[in-house]
């Protein structure tokens, strides 16, 4: 079975939006294929070579998942889970953390990306992205391809707007405080939905090439654009977390939708902002995995992706 990619990725969204409230991370390149520095762990500082290839690293004062994630090229998501951290993610100086690293895959015979990242439990655009892989994905027997962290999560389901987070394995017996839920958004206009911005659909809804999908529409615009709300809501995610997406915001409305808004170039409202429909609410830009400035626009009912223009005024 082939995932979607924004299926998987939104539905990852939702659970960090609930799990994650109180730290931002961010995923970085794995490091170029080749020998381990050393076995031992590698001390916050030293020199920059020390940083490629550790297993491990003693943490130093000061330092922060985030910044051990950027130095190392590791997977902050990687490291929080190989060392069963809890939030909010405090570390002290003199710990000793793991630091999980990339597999690699060689192209056989009949292999395809979905082929491999379904065989390899593995995120197939994920693969695309780690290998500088652009559609329609082509890939060479005897290629040698990266593949995502061991450590990698697994797509989890959506979970509702008041939902509690969902349950993680961990060997802590430590209770995490639940996270704060934003407020219920405000009541729609009930005249439907606004273009978020105007401009050419460089790609619409549905299926690809290669067994892809875009869960929704990517508007083409100059850089710098007003992004607009679709629609009367309530900012339920404001961040740059999940890779790809860049710049992002949720937003909440009432009955059930979800409108989602990214590779924004500077976001102007914040988690918890109660929105106006046609507030101006980011700048369009390319954030993520885009090279031009574009806006992807999705709509949604609760889990399902909706092709939004079904749902936006005639033009």
């Amino acid at each position: 079975m082939i995932r979607t990619l924004h299926q998987k990725r939104f539905f990852f969204l939702f659970a960090l939006m609930f799990v994650l409230s109180a730290c931002g991370w961010a995923e970085w390149p794995p490091p170029e294929d080749g020998p381990r520095a050393t076995n031992r762990p590698q001390t916050s500082g030293g020199s920059a070579t020390a940083f490629v290839n550790a297993d491990a690293v003693i943490v130093g004062k000061g330092d922060t998942v985030y910044g051990l994630s950027k130095r190392h090229r590791v997977s902050a998501r990687a490291i929080i889970q190989a060392n069963h951290l809890q939030a909010p993610y405090v570390l002290t100086p003199g710990q000793r953390l793991v630091l999980p690293r990339a597999r690699n895959y060689v192209v056989k015979r009949g292999d395809s990306l979905s082929v491999i990242a379904e065989n390899q439990n593995a995120d197939m655009y994920a693969i695309a992205r780690l290998n500088g892989l652009r559609p329609p994905y082509t890939i060479q027997i005897g290629q040698r391809l990266t593949l995502p962290d061991v450590n990698r999560t697994q797509p989890v389901s959506l979970p509702t707007a008041a939902a509690p987070p969902p349950k993680r394995k961990s060997l802590s017996t430590i209770t995490k405080p639940a996270p704060q839920i934003v407020e219920a958004p405000p009541a729609r206009t009930g005249k439907g939905f606004l273009w978020p911005v105007r401009g050419k659909i460089v790609s619409a809804y549905g299926g690809k090439s290669e067994g892809l999908k875009n869960d929704g529409i990517n508007i083409a615009a100059p850089r710098g654009a007003q992004v607009v709300a679709a629609e009367n809501g309530i900012v339920a995610y404001a961040g740059n977390e999940l890779r790809g997406f860049g710049n992002l915001l949720l937003l909440k409305h009432t009955g059930g939708w979800i409108t989602a808004y990214a590779h924004n170039e500077t976001l102007l409202v914040k988690r918890g902002d109660k929105i106006k429909k046609g507030q101006t609410i980011a700048k369009v830009g390319s954030s993520g995995s885009v090279q031009v400035p574009q806006l992807h626009f999705e709509l949604r009912k609760g889990k399902k992706a909706i092709d939004p223009i079904k749902y936006l005024p005639k033009v």
